[in-house]
């Protein structure tokens, strides 16, 4: 006996065309958000012109055949290169993420919504470069900060409520949907052509998590991101093409996503899309840590001051007892050899050594000249083996409180006299409750970062065009970036 499958197209699967509504729909009204997206940007481009000091970095920048220079191409900032939109959203998306030191959210799912200014940055500028020479009005910046809202907005809706982690998927999905919907608005779909795309990036093999959890943690995941970026403006462009779409790209039984990647179950949402994400985003500050221990090393950070106060070093610690939220314990909680600076910077017990023994923790203490170092190495490695993390379940609770979001982190530290010495960080500086004491922080890093990369008339020049939010948001996307052009 055989019974048929309907062979009837389906109607677009909601969670698909909602996405698609509000990208190309959703007027954004928060003043809030636009703010915060414009910190947002520069932020984000300054840890991209940082990671341009690492040559594990920019080995995989570039053109695909060396030397080729894309005429009206986008630029990539703090370099001299020229390519198409996909490999360009690929060289931004890498250097964004590659130090782990952009924005951050957290809730059922986490990841990097700046992630995406990959694919808006690099088809905005595409696009502006390419208009010009055919006559057309230059998309502005103001547009790129409206497609980062949305973008930051789409990735954090889904995330709220659904956890990709758990079924072993990389949050970088989220990356390629969010960037796929946005990069459609910005190239002026139809809904038809913008449901299309997000449906190719649902059906698309998604990313394992394997290189950021032990014993695989490697340089992946500092490049994940970009190439989930850049595999939205190729799918958009499909589209484009009329490359036909999968409406129950989620539903359909047994061939459908939640089937196949997400054990039958169907997405979660606590809130519908307006700007809420942006508002509330998560800065990385002071330290290129992930950001479950940013607090952590905050409070390091005043436990390696008292100690200093008691004229006492990181030798007189016995141990350390780590309270902190189950998220953090899943993720960066490790103990044993650390093989790499991306398998460091996952490592909680590590970003509180440092600190403790140090007084400082940079992206350069993840490198093998400190991890690896003679004398400070095994010193570092003796610590970590002496901290040691337990769930705290009213951290867990608050965590994920959508009216708290706190990420705490409790350390006690016992020291060999028998004295014990307390820290506790609820909020960290990059949190939308310290906005007003870590904002003039942040413009302070990316002051820094444009120091790293540029000469001093450069670096005023961008400041000149940057600060001006107003002024910034009128110019032309391609006049902008051509200031960050080495």
């Amino acid at each position: 006996m055989s019974s048929h499958i309907s062979n009837e197209r389906p109607a677009p699967d909601k969670v698909i065309a909602d996405i698609a509504d509000y990208a190309l729909g959703y007027k954004i009204e928060s003043d809030l958000a636009y703010e915060t997206a414009h910190y947002c940007l520069l932020d984000t481009l300054g840890c991209g012109l940082e990671a341009l000091e690492y040559p594990a970095c920019t080995k995989l920048l570039g053109p695909i055949v060396p030397g080729t220079v894309v005429p009206n191409g986008a630029r990539v900032p703090g370099t001299s290169f020229q390519l198409d939109p996909i490999q360009a959203a690929f060289n931004i998306g890498a250097i964004i993420r590659w130090l782990d030191y952009n924005d951050t959210w957290l809730a059922a799912e986490w990841g990097h919504p700046s992630d995406n200014l990959g694919g808006i940055l690099a088809v905005a500028d595409w696009l502006c470069r390419s208009g010009a020479a055919e006559g057309k009005p230059p998309l502005t910046m103001h547009d790129v900060l409206t497609a980062m809202i949305k973008a930051h907005e789409i990735q954090g809706c889904i995330a709220l409520e659904n956890s990709f982690n758990k079924v072993g998927l990389d949050h970088v999905v989220l990356v390629k949907v969010a960037s796929t919907a946005v990069v459609c608005s910005l190239l002026g779909f139809s809904l038809e052509q913008t449901i299309n795309a997000i449906s190719l990036a649902w059906v698309d093999g998604q990313s394992l998590r394997t290189y950021r959890h032990a014993p695989n943690t490697g340089s992946r995941k500092s490049w994940a991101a970009g190439d989930a970026t850049s595999r939205a403006v190729r799918l958009a462009l499909m589209a484009k093409a009329g490359e036909m779409g999968y409406p129950s790209a989620l539903t359909a039984k047994t061939w459908g996503f939640y089937d196949v990647s997400f054990r039958g179950n169907e997405f979660k949402f606590q809130r519908p899309y307006s700007s809420y994400v942006m508002e509330n985003v998560l800065f990385k500050i002071s330290y290129p840590a992930e950001f479950h221990s940013q607090t952590a090393v905050e409070a390091a950070m005043k436990l390696h001051a008292e100690l200093a106060r008691r004229n006492l070093n990181a030798s007189a610690i016995k141990s350390i007892t780590v309270r902190t939220h189950e998220a953090c314990i899943r993720i960066i909680d490790k103990k044993g050899p650390l093989s790499n600076p991306a398998d460091r910077d996952h490592c909680i017990q590590y970003m509180i050594a440092v600190p403790l023994i140090f007084g400082r923790l940079t992206a350069a203490d993840y490198e093998d000249d400190v991890a690896r170092e003679p004398v400070w190495g095994p010193r570092i490695d003796a610590l970590r083996d002496r901290i040691n993390c337990t769930e705290e379940p009213q951290f867990t609770r608050d965590y994920h409180d959508p009216e708290k979001r706190s990420i705490a982190n409790s350390l006690r530290m016992e020291l060999e006299d028998g004295t014990v010495l307390e820290e506790t960080v609820e909020y960290p500086i990059g949190h939308k409750r310290r906005r007003k004491e870590g904002m003039p922080l942040l413009i302070d890093k990316f002051k820094r970062n444009l120091a790293r990369r540029f000469n001093s008339e450069q670096q005023q020049r961008i400041l000149g065009a940057s600060m001006d939010r107003s002024g910034l948001e009128q110019m032309p996307v391609s006049e902008y970036v051509d200031l960050y052009v080495i």
